[in-house]
């Protein structure tokens, strides 16, 4: 029997031929770093619940993938393609990774570019670009996840101030932000504000005991009697809109990222298949592990482009909505099952953490429901495929 060298699952769809050069070398930096920096420590971080974030947001600032597809301020502005490559690769690392690169830049960072103000900006982009100051993003609360439009937390006048009153939750970085984007209902419409996490009345407890995204911070938001100057509202955001916005940027990324995460987890398995010996020859060799294996593959790659599209859509200007939610709910159903198959090859050692994937598992059943619930993006889809809205 003849063996061949083996090909990466993504190298036989030549899906590096939709990149620029500039673009893989952007990729191929932040694997390096995934490399070098991430992999040898995500077990121990995972294992501990403890990340140091503040550390860590410095050298992703040095790398400069914060906020990198933004223009100005002291962002890279990238391509849309770019990012997104850059989020798979640090999702190959771990989900919180990303997340936290995610939230600081495509939520918080993005809803200051987009809707803040000048003084917003200069005050708080250049920082959050370094890595020098970390942000947050305060949307979903306690009973209000997929219906945002529904929150409690509000901000009434007081003079020319506003007061906030509410409570956030599940919100990533929380704990360790210098600056909290909040949204509250006023009198008239939902609107953003701009939260120095050191004023009165602001404070952030910590999500204790959780299963996955255990090497990320996640925090409760509280927001007691919060007094804010007039110029803390963001001036370019009205209604669910301007939240909505930013979710969309964050839910592009994943459509990359949640493919890091499959991708780790399908060479995992085919090394290891490769190494293991069973009845005299590799698992590797028999044909119902290379119809696993093959299967994974196909879904991985069919996926990446997907993702290479929409990202191309992006750069355009063209990106509809309805094209992230497929993106979104294609990426992370197709990750979650590549994940589930390629720990069934490892069979006991694949719980352990000697290997990534179930790390992986568990981080992604967050990534699932998260920046919209897979149920979510279906209605979406439905919604736009029927011209019935199915929400209610």
């Amino acid at each position: 029997m003849t063996t061949s060298k083996p090909a990466s699952p993504l190298e036989l769809f030549a899906s590096d031929s939709l990149a620029s050069q500039e673009e893989l070398a952007i990729r191929d930096t932040v694997r390096r770093f995934v490399e070098d920096r991430i992999k040898p420590e995500i077990t121990s971080w995972y294992e501990s619940g403890e990340i140091p974030v503040r550390e860590l947001a410095k050298e992703l600032g040095t790398l400069g993938v914060l906020g990198m597809h933004l223009e100005g301020y002291g962002c890279a502005g990238t391509s849309a393609t770019a990012y997104g490559l850059a989020c798979l690769e640090l999702e190959a690392g771990d989900s919180g990774i990303r997340s936290l690169v995610s939230v600081q830049g495509s939520l918080a960072m993005f809803a200051l570019w987009a809707h803040g103000s000048d003084e917003q900006k200069e005050r708080w982009l250049p920082p959050m670009a370094e890595g020098e100051a970390i942000g947050c993003f305060g949307l979903t609360e306690p009973d209000f996840g997929s219906d945002p439009g529904s929150m409690r937390t509000h901000a009434r006048r007081d003079g020319t101030d506003w007061i906030l009153n509410g409570n956030k939750m599940w919100i990533t970085n929380g704990g360790v932000a210098d600056v909290a984007i909040v949204w509250a209902r006023t009198e008239d419409r939902i609107r953003g504000f701009v939260v120095p996490t050191d004023t009165k009345g602001f404070s952030a407890p910590a999500i204790k005991h959780k299963m996955s995204l255990r090497a990320s911070v996640t925090s409760e938001l509280v927001l007691d009697q919060v007094r804010l100057p007039a110029d803390a509202v963001l001036p370019g955001a009205a209604g669910l809109s301007g939240p909505l916005s930013c979710l969309n940027e964050a839910r592009y990324g994943i459509t990359f990222g949640a493919l890091g995460a499959a991708r780790d987890s399908l060479e995992t398995a085919i090394a290891y298949s490769r190494e293991r010996n069973i009845f005299g020859k590799p698992l590797a060799a028999y044909q119902l592990t290379q119809s696993k294996l093959a299967d994974m593959t196909l879904e991985l790659g069919k996926a990446h482009l997907l993702a290479m599209h929409l990202g191309r859509l992006k750069d355009a200007g063209n990106l509809t909505t309805d094209q992230v939610s497929l993106g979104k709910l294609n990426s992370v159903r197709e990750a979650i099952s590549i994940v589930r198959e390629s720990r069934t090859i490892l069979g006991a050692a694949g719980i352990t953490n000697e290997y990534p994937i179930m790390r992986h598992a568990n981080n992604l059943e967050s990534v699932l429901t998260y920046e919209g619930t897979s149920e979510v993006h279906q209605l979406v889809i439905g919604r736009a495929v029927t011209g019935h809205p199915a929400f209610r």
